[in-house]
């Protein structure tokens, strides 16, 4: 529990950037989703309830000292585990993934709710091994740790959540203390494979773990009209979200009124290409302040992982940056063109039961670190 003066930790500026994400998140989603379904409203509401599930999850992660979390490190590791295996043997299967468990009354994506127990859990284990991520070997143990979840999660396939686990790995080694030459050395390194593996697939037919869309997106990105269908296989949702972003010109075309949405051409537009509503909508100028929105709520977490009052508290928070950061530049840069489409949803904007009850949590746990830190600041 927390005492009353305690509320005087929390960063309301952090707090009122989430609020006003979340409500412009339902704007843009009611306007997105007005087509989908003969109700218009249905999204909305499903994603307002889900909103509220959220806020109740929350509340729940304030009352407990996130420190109690270190004694629940390997049964919540076991779950995430757990989960992601269930996936594989009664998995729900859609657009050619299996990635959901049907519980009747929703649908559960474990591997969004995997994101923010891999925070948990590599935090636990970090905070064990402060000033022993030096060496290579060192290192050894964290990327084995993060690759059972991951792989479980590349079978799927779920490239985008996969690389987001890597993201998480990667910011937590960084704040945790680990050589940042040895992380640059592992990161270039890695890239440096992947290129000369996509080299030895095109060429030489190499075998990948990828399926065969995933890897015509990464072919198409840079050109999407280079699809082999004229731009409309692959490099067809690319091309729908540049034309729709370019259309909204500096103040947007206005709610409900943008082509590209209204008349469907743009797909997903009310789940991963939900930005390219934003940019259609409400035009270069309101996009950019939703972006601001986006780094003051970044901003203020990487705030509030300085003033925690131990590594712990540090890293997990640092965890859940790292993956909102990765989320929203993945998401941004595919619906503009300058990534490949990794099917990587923006937070709180897009629609998804599983994701917005997942970064609820996740941004709980932040606020939870911001509330018990040692110093009141005024």
């Amino acid at each position: 529990m927390f005492e009353r003066r305690m509320w005087r930790n929390l960063d309301y500026y952090f707090i009122g950037g989430i609020i006003a994400l979340l409500a412009v998140g339902l704007l843009v989603l009611k306007s997105a989703s007005a087509n989908v379904m003969a109700d218009p409203n249905f999204f909305v509401k499903k994603q307002f309830i889900w909103i509220l599930l959220g806020l109740g999850g929350m509340a729940c992660v304030l009352m407990v000292d996130y420190d109690q979390l270190k004694r629940y490190q390997l049964p919540l590791y076991a779950l995430n585990i757990l989960m992601l295996a269930a996936v594989a043997l009664v998995g729900h299967e859609a657009k050619g993934a299996q990635r959901w468990i049907d519980l009747k009354f929703f649908l559960l994506q474990p591997s969004e709710f995997a994101k923010t127990i891999t925070v948990i859990t590599l935090a636990c284990l970090l905070d064990k091994r402060q000033g022993g991520l030096n060496r290579w070997q060192d290192l050894l143990v964290p990327f084995l740790y993060v690759a059972v979840p991951l792989v479980l999660i590349l079978k799927q396939p779920d490239l985008g959540t996969a690389l987001v686990l890597l993201a998480i790995l990667f910011g937590m080694l960084y704040v945790g203390g680990a050589n940042l030459k040895l992380l640059l050395l592992i990161f270039g390194g890695g890239l440096l494979l992947v290129g000369l593996a996509l080299f030895a697939h095109f060429h030489f037919g190499l075998p990948l773990p990828l399926q065969d869309y995933q890897m015509r997106r990464l072919v198409v990105f840079l050109n999407p009209y280079n699809d082999g269908k004229g731009g409309m296989g692959e490099g067809y949702h690319v091309i729908q979200s540049q034309i729709a972003i370019g259309s909204g010109g500096w103040w947007g075309v206005g709610l409900y009124q943008g082509s590209q949405v209204q008349l469907n051409f743009l797909p997903e537009h009310h789940t991963d290409f939900i930005f390219s509503v934003v940019g259609e909508e409400l035009g270069f100028v309101r996009t950019v302040g939703i972006i601001a929105l986006y780094f003051l709520t970044l901003y203020r977490m990487v705030r509030i992982a300085g003033q925690a009052k131990d590594m712990f508290g540090s890293l997990l928070v640092s965890g859940v940056a790292s993956l909102f950061a990765f989320h929203i530049l993945v998401n941004i840069g595919m619906t503009t063109g300058i990534m490949p489409v990794a099917g990587i949803p923006l937070p709180l904007f897009s629609y998804g039961g599983s994701a917005m009850l997942a970064n609820m949590l996740a941004l709980g746990l932040v606020l939870n670190v911001n509330l018990r830190r040692q110093k009141i600041l005024f």
